[in-house]
């Protein structure tokens, strides 16, 4: 019986077996989704033979990121607009989703007005899809099955860009960019519980593995605010070697990988220090980081060279260029 990488993965990590496992299975990685501003469509790449297989338009209009279904049939892309954030240009109003099989938009959440949507997130817990929508200042809560609206979570803060869950889906953060703060919000109450003051500007958010940290990158200095969830107040900060951008934990939870967009280059914060390990160049502009479930391979979208970087998270080197499109930026991964 064919399975999805998701499915094998979750049923041998129920099992409460790893990596280890994995290898022994010998599960394909699954299809690498890139979403590309530039050309606005996204990128199906397969990760195993390091290439792009197929292209779908978005729409005609510029997308940012994307999330994929559970089952990773369908990808979700919210339609951003021609601008960067807090910068004039077109408004979004929609959410497309791509059927990645047929590879055809199968279906649109249209909003009456801009709204500027650009993260989604789909909520395990409650099977709904978290979306900014940075005009409104707030997120918006969608039944991914009818892409209907069913509520919304005010942020209490313009340019909400980012968002990321808790693991066990009872709080939410966002990045929010031109305020330079951070919203903490509760999913039950729908309501927000606090702000957090970075910076006059920060970029992007992640969580750790226990959902003890929430990390975000100061852009007026070289250093990541480290969060402490219990209390809601900056922890500590992480000193890098240049202004960060997006993060994201590896599986294990040993280590924090960061984009460090003006030196081209991924660092290697170790979790238990909260200080860089290690440093290695990628090509420019590297943007989003997504791991592999098997924990072994990163793949880093790489905005100024239409590439994705794939780095080996075993030798910490990387492993090979992979070309995406224009712009490449937000990861997902798909069936």
């Amino acid at each position: 019986m064919k399975r999805t990488f998701a499915l094998r993965t979750s049923v041998l990590m129920l099992l409460g077996l790893g990596p280890a496992a994995l290898a022994q299975e010998k599960v394909p990685p699954p299809t690498l989704v890139v979403v590309n501003q530039g050309d606005h469509d996204i990128s199906l790449v397969d990760p195993a033979a390091r290439r792009q297989i197929a292209t779908v338009d978005v729409d005609g209009i510029t997308g940012h990121e994307a999330v994929v279904s559970p089952d990773g049939r369908t990808a979700y892309v919210p339609v951003y607009g021609n601008s960067g954030v807090g910068r004039a240009g077109t408004d979004g109003n929609r959410m497309v989703a791509i059927d990645l099989a047929s590879r055809k938009i199968t279906g649109t959440l249209k909003f009456d007005h801009g709204v500027r949507p650009h993260c989604v997130r789909y909520n395990p817990h409650d099977g709904l899809l978290y979306l900014t929508t940075e005009l409104d200042q707030s997120i918006t809560l969608v039944d991914p099955r009818t892409l209907k609206i069913v509520g919304t979570i005010p942020t209490g803060q313009p340019q909400s860009h980012m968002f990321v869950l808790s693991p066990d889906g009872r709080f939410g953060y966002t990045a929010n960019v031109g305020p330079g703060t951070v919203s903490v919000l509760d999913i039950a109450a729908r309501e927000t519980l606090a702000i957090i003051p970075i910076s006059s500007d920060t970029q992007r958010i992640s969580i750790s593995n226990d959902g003890r940290m929430v990390f975000t990158a100061d852009q007026t200095a070289p250093r990541l605010a480290v969060i402490d969830t219990t209390k809601n107040a900056i922890k500590t900060w992480i000193e890098l070697p240049s202004i960060g951008y997006g993060t994201t934990p590896t599986p294990d939870g040993r280590w924090l990988l960061v984009a460090l967009r003006t030196n081209h280059q991924v660092a290697v914060v170790d979790l238990k220090t909260l200080k860089v390990a290690r440093t290695l160049d990628v090509p420019a502009m590297p943007t989003e980081i997504l791991v592999r479930p098997d924990g072994r391979v990163a793949y880093v979208s790489c905005t100024g060279k239409a590439q994705v970087a794939a780095i080996d998270l075993n030798h910490w080197k990387l492993e090979a260029l992979i070309d995406a499109g224009k712009g490449a930026d937000g990861l997902a991964w798909g069936q």
